[in-house]
């Protein structure tokens, strides 16, 4: 039953509940560079009559980040926009790949070189997810991992 569940779920079309499994209270950890673990919480909801999905997240080293991800029927896509504490800001339009659920930018331009930026949820069960964090500079031919975070589910 639980494989008939995980293949019918890999294989949803992207509609406004493809992100649903998102929300709720989250414990994150991931491995730092030095070698240590990592912790943060993220808490999400649904808002303005359960159209958005709204995120809060923030880690032992207070970093903190908000993002709104809101399903566009006409256009049959989500998007989202990201902020944080230190500046950033992204806006990302999703998609679902290998039963993968993906938020990617448009090309960007940093110190004179092109790049795309990516996050996947993937490996989703009830309690339990990965994300990762990716990074392209050849269009989208490979990607780089630059931060990877295990996500349980806060009992």
């Amino acid at each position: 039953l639980f494989f008939m569940w995980t293949k019918s779920f890999a294989q949803m079309p992207m509609d406004s509940s493809a992100f649903d499994f998102w929300v709720g209270e989250w414990t994150a950890t991931w491995s730092n560079a030095d070698g240590s673990t990592g912790k943060g919480k993220n808490r999400i909801v649904k808002i303005l009559d359960g159209k958005v999905i709204q995120e809060h997240f923030k880690d032992e080293s207070g970093f903190k980040g908000t993002s709104i991800s809101v399903y566009t029927p006409a256009q049959k896509k989500w998007r989202q926009a990201w902020a944080d504490n230190q500046g950033g800001y992204f806006d990302f339009e999703g998609d679902i790949s290998d039963g993968k659920k993906i938020f990617k930018t448009k090309m960007r331009e940093a110190n004179g070189k092109q790049y795309m930026s990516r996050m996947l949820f993937y490996d989703i069960k009830t309690d339990a997810f990965t994300w990762d964090w990716e990074k392209t500079e050849d269009g989208g031919k490979t990607w780089n991992l630059q931060w990877r975070i295990q996500y349980a589910r806060k009992k």
